[in-house]
């Protein structure tokens, strides 16, 4: 029987650990439960035991979720997975934040779908910093015309950079992203936040200067 409280009470330990290991203070990295796959009920659970930030990564399995838990209205929905075009307007029309844009395409869907009147829906870019061929994420080459694409929209807000290194990357990977993040913050004044890091490299993504941590199987159980 998973104890959803529990894990994240140990997940919260392993934060603070990581952070002053880091000399970092623990309110700067933030925690997203990765919630892909798993029912509302589960959900429910986090949000009892104090989790607000969610992320998901199936465009239908996700909107069922938010419509079922619109009533806890202070979940923050985060979209975290690959994009395909024909799905940005329920991106747009039901997440605040989208972490894996790595299109101009895509950006300037997801701007003109967004619903005006709501609040701009916040951005991170996802960079392939492994150079994998089979993962997702925009070359570096081509970051700096993404990354002015969402700057210059008026319903989206630029935050951050977001990254998967790959299995067992070398610290070299994490740096990397940490010297992007502060030379586009240096560029865009709304960038606060690098995504980066999950269950299996948590501290070293906090050790190089992660600000949301993606933490799904520790909390919630193995996927199936």
């Amino acid at each position: 029987m998973i104890n959803i409280k529990d894990n994240l009470a140990h997940i919260e330990q392993q934060i603070i650990q990581a952070c002053l290991l880091a000399d970092r203070a623990r309110n700067q990295v933030a925690l997203l439960a990765v919630s892909k796959t798993k029912p509302a009920e589960q959900i429910t659970l986090a949000y009892e035991a104090g989790q607000r930030q969610f992320g998901e990564s199936y465009i239908q399995e996700a909107v069922d979720k938010i419509e079922q838990l619109r009533h806890l209205s202070d979940i923050t929905w985060h979209f975290i997975g690959p994009i395909q075009s024909n799905k940005t307007k329920f991106i747009a029309s039901h997440f605040s934040w989208v972490h894996s844009i790595d299109r101009v395409k895509v950006a300037q869907r997801l701007n003109n779908q967004r619903d005006t009147e709501d609040t701009p829906l916040n951005v991170c870019l996802q960079v392939n910093i492994s150079e994998e061929e089979t993962k997702s994420g925009i070359a570096l080459s081509n970051l700096s015309e993404l990354a002015d694409v969402v700057a210059n929209a008026d319903n989206l807000t630029l935050r951050g950079l977001m990254a998967i290194p790959e299995k067992n990357a070398s610290e070299d990977s994490f740096n990397t992203m940490l010297e992007l993040f502060k030379q586009y913050q240096q560029r865009y004044p709304s960038i606060d936040t690098l995504s980066m890091g999950m269950s299996a490299d948590l501290e070293p993504a906090i050790k190089a200067g992660s600000t949301m941590v993606r933490i799904g199987s520790a909390i919630f159980g193995n996927r199936t």
